[in-house]
């Protein structure tokens, strides 16, 4: 190593001289974008009714945003739903599975969220393709016979799907993908994907609570032509008289949303839109790669996805030499005490570490200014141990 401070990292005790200008690494929801404050947001659907005029307009102006960004095709429907990514893939899971076999992939604490749903609660004995912390399921031992779930980015482990090459073309099933920390951070290849989810709270930095649900045009067919043999609770319903009900995806929503969450996704929207799409991607990279160069100084941090072709560049888990549970809430408090790093443990189930969000809202001189603190963190909980 070249870095003076970085030789010395277990023994400095001086604080930093500089302090990431917003100190704001959580992984959801995640740091407002640049520029972001409450007073810029519009207010007129404020107290309305989101079935009036101007709430349906607003709506459906989100719902045109995202398609604009994401390069949607027309064949593809954009639906705003209670409960977050979470409520978005569950309303998908309970109207479209059952109809064949279902394989899900597990390689961290969402993709388990997803296996408990088809086993304990739809009953439905899915193939389980599972991969420790850090690693991937084999992708070329999915029968594509079947619907087949899985995170397209793992926040909690920091491990994506490398492309979407092992799809299928002629795929029998379905591909349902929870891409919450992927959408608006990767080139999606849309005709791949026959359902997604996300929700606003991740890489446009939104608040939480809507989940946001995209069907292709074999998702539509299934719904249309398969009624499940369990009860579905009102929130989930996409169907009317053995059609899709058209109207959830242009702006009338199933509940009532915030009107004040909408406004704020659509000022993330627009945002988002002087950038492009390719623009939000680059700025995840450049914060991906700043991040890699602080790991690469430093012999006591590491990544938890060793293989760079599924490492996310949005949620980056960290492993910190020596760590336990107990050491990295020191050290992520510490930083938080300081006013130089907000909520960079890892998720809970998750081996001991840190996650950086990496995402489009976080500006890279924030996660260059980061590095030193990491330093003085480690040093601090080292010395408190």
């Amino acid at each position: 190593m070249t870095d003076s401070t970085v030789t010395d990292a277990t023994t400095a005790s001086a604080k930093p001289a500089t302090k990431p200008a917003r100190p704001y690494f959580s992984s959801g929801p995640c740091a407002k974008p640049p520029g972001w404050d409450a007073a810029k947001l519009a207010t007129e659907s404020l107290g309305r009714s989101h079935r009036s005029k101007i709430g349906k307009t607003r709506l459906q102006y989100c719902i045109d945003l995202m398609r604009e960004l994401l390069q949607l095709p027309d064949t593809h429907r954009i639906g705003i739903v209670p409960g977050s990514d979470t409520g978005a893939f569950e309303m998908a899971m309970w109207t479209m599975l059952g109809q064949r076999a279902v394989t899900t992939l597990a390689w961290e604490s969402f993709g388990e969220g997803w296996v408990t749903d088809a086993v304990k609660q739809l009953k439905l004995d899915p193939m389980v393709l599972r991969a420790d912390y850090g690693q991937i399921p084999d992708l070329t031992q999915v029968d594509w016979s079947t619907d087949v779930l899985f995170t397209w980015n793992g926040t909690t482990s920091g491990v994506r799907v490398p492309n979407g090459d092992w799809i299928p073309d002629d795929r029998e099933g379905l591909s349902f993908a929870d891409a919450t920390s992927a959408v608006f951070a990767y080139d999606l290849p849309w005709d791949k994907i026959d359902v997604a989810t996300f929700s606003w709270q991740k890489v446009l930095g939104g608040e939480g609570a809507h989940g946001v649900l995209i069907l292709g045009p074999r998702a539509v067919e299934r719904l249309e032509s398969y009624t499940p043999a369990w009860p579905l609770p009102k929130v989930f319903r996409l169907v009317s008289k053995g059609k899709l009900a058209e109207g959830v995806f242009k702006g009338e929503t199933i509940n009532t949303p915030s009107m004040l969450a909408v406004e704020d996704a659509i000022w993330a929207l627009e945002w988002a839109k002087s950038l492009g799409p390719q623009g939000l991607i680059a700025r995840s990279n450049a914060n991906a790669a700043a991040l890699q160069k602080i790991v690469a100084e430093r012999d006591w941090l590491g990544n938890l996805a060793q293989d760079d072709a599924i490492r996310s560049t949005t949620s980056v888990c960290l492993t910190v030499e020596g760590a336990d549970t107990d050491f990295i809430k020191k050290f992520a408090a510490s930083l938080e005490k300081e006013g130089a790093a907000y909520d960079v443990a890892g998720y809970r189930d998750a081996p001991a570490g840190l996650r950086i969000w990496c995402g489009a809202t976080v500006d890279t001189a924030d996660i260059e200014a980061l590095g030193p603190w990491l330093d003085w963190a480690y040093a601090t909980a080292k010395a408190g141990a």
